[in-house]
């Protein structure tokens, strides 16, 4: 179905503060910038992440599960995981290859002391569409993976802690290059296209009955 004819069907059983809402969420939304996640293990660490995509307003989360499914914790999302698209991948290899198709650069969370220099999460060139790669908590990112990787980039520490947690990690990197990109941009960087189709299924997601109104209007949004 034309997200445009959704959009006009269901916008009458949509609040208008819904609808404000949902245009000051779109206006920041950030589709070149995503996150990676290799191996995950704990749901909850998962749950943290996804909070942290949607939360800081990216589009995707992208999640390799060459060892086992990516899971969440549903108490510790409350529902964020909706506003997001998740994309699995059997091996680290097919998402690389996915995301550097798309013309994104890949950049791997490493401590400074492992393998090659790193650059600080501040010096990262948000303007290009970028990938920010994070490894299971425990092993952390694997050797394959950080080889296919565009650089490697580590967060700043001055105190005697050697890292992070992994979803601390995810969140202070997505948050500082969230905050330079649309600084750069000046706001968000979706096209009137992308809008309009998360325009449609946020507001089918706003609405209880929406596959009902829908089929009733002649349309089904599957």
């Amino acid at each position: 179905m034309n997200p445009l004819s959704e959009i006009e069907i269901l916008r009458e059983f949509v609040s208008e503060a819904r609808q404000r809402r949902i245009e000051q969420v779109l206006s920041a939304r950030l589709g070149g910038l995503t996150i990676v996640l290799e191996n995950l293990h704990d749901p909850h660490n998962g749950a943290a992440a996804l909070r942290s995509v949607e939360g800081f307003g990216l589009c995707e989360l992208h999640v390799v599960e060459a060892v086992e499914p990516f899971k969440f914790s549903s108490k510790v999302t409350q529902g964020c995981e909706k506003w997001v698209a998740i994309h699995r991948y059997p091996t680290f290899e097919a998402c690389a290859a996915a995301l550097h198709a798309r013309g994104f650069s890949l950049w791997a969370a490493l401590p400074p002391s492992v393998g090659a220099p790193t650059v600080d999460v501040e010096a990262l060139d948000v303007v290009h569409p970028t990938a920010l790669v994070f490894g299971n908590e425990h092993a952390g990112l694997t050797p394959e993976a950080a080889a296919r990787c565009d650089g490697r980039f580590s967060i700043p520490m001055t105190g005697f802690t050697g890292s992070f947690n992994l979803s601390v990690s995810v969140a202070l990197s997505v948050f500082e290059c969230a905050h330079r990109r649309r600084a750069v941009l000046g706001g968000g960087d979706l096209d009137e296209a992308a809008r309009t189709v998360l325009r449609a299924r946020w507001y089918r997601l706003s609405v209880d009955a929406a596959e009902a109104i829908l089929r009733r209007a002649g349309y089904s949004s599957g």
